[in-house]
């Protein structure tokens, strides 16, 4: 696939590195060509500002689809990060049935809950909806927090392999394809990933930094999208995406006040890089 087009659905946020202003240059910078579906448009994101505008776009949405449709344009992948309702959800769902190229690639970010808490404003009725997002989904990006969520399974800060393999399990029996499970940590000082594909198992360990950044899941999943799309393994693009991920992070510790999201674009050149290797 010599270039491929992927569209992501998620928010924007004007100011504050996340979701949208994350995906765009990320996969851009992969070599891939960045489609857009807004679901929401905010003057900043809402981790530690206040007072911040919002602009919600779900009726918006169907209309874009059907004048995709009528173009008869077509994508090959599509990756969603945050959605703000169960309707929004529902409207993706239908996204994937229409625009979706025959070998499409549907990747779900359920960017809902961490830390073992939902996200404000989400209830487990959105849970309920975003399980049958999972069920259509090709490779599925969530946390330990949303896994346990999605599954019903007790979450625990304190676990081992057999755990996560019966999270990774029971997240398949909903129905998606392959598993790439972040936030994995079997010692202290360290994390990983865990990629699932089929029955076959591969975990990709690295430093843990202590101090997180607000946008780096988005800078995960769209790193790893990038790089799927760009004829890496699925394990490969997980590697890929935790080592930028990691590079980010160290970055933003270089930038006094930096507190709003993590400062990707200085290491934009390690990400193109890692992909030529």
């Amino acid at each position: 696939m010599a270039y491929p087009k992927l569209l992501t659905i998620q928010d924007i946020s004007c100011v504050g590195q996340c979701s949208l202003t994350v995906a765009l240059p990320v996969i851009s910078a992969c070599g891939v060509e960045a489609c857009v579906l807004p679901s929401a448009v905010l003057s900043t994101h809402t981790g530690g500002f206040t007072g911040f505008t919002f602009r919600d776009l779900t009726d918006d949405m169907p209309a874009i689809k059907d004048h995709w449709v009528k173009e008869g344009i077509r994508f090959d992948a599509i990756y969603t990060g945050y959605l703000g309702s169960t309707q929004q959800i529902a409207y993706v769902a239908d996204v994937f049935d229409a625009v979706a190229a025959e070998t499409c690639a549907k990747i779900v970010d359920p960017a809902m809950a961490d830390n073992g808490k939902l996200y404000y404003g989400f209830d487990m009725d959105f849970v309920a909806a975003m399980r049958s997002l999972v069920a259509k989904a090709d490779y599925l990006l969530p946390n330990i927090t949303e896994a346990c969520f999605l599954t019903g399974i007790e979450y625990k800060t304190a676990y081992d392999e057999a755990y996560v393999a019966e999270l990774i399990g029971a997240l398949q029996a909903l129905g998606c394809k392959n598993v790439i499970l972040t936030g994995v940590s079997y010692a202290e000082g360290r994390t990983g990933v865990v990629v699932a594909e089929g029955a076959e198992q591969k975990y990709y360990e690295h430093v843990r930094i202590a101090n997180g950044c607000h946008g780096t899941g988005d800078i995960y999943a769209s790193a790893f999208a990038g790089a799927l799309l760009r004829g890496k393994s699925a394990f490969d693009a997980a590697k890929i995406a935790a080592d930028y991920v990691l590079a980010c992070i160290e970055e933003t510790q270089r930038h006094e006040n930096h507190w709003y999201g993590a400062a990707f674009e200085p290491v934009l050149g390690k990400l193109i890089a890692a992909l030529e290797a």
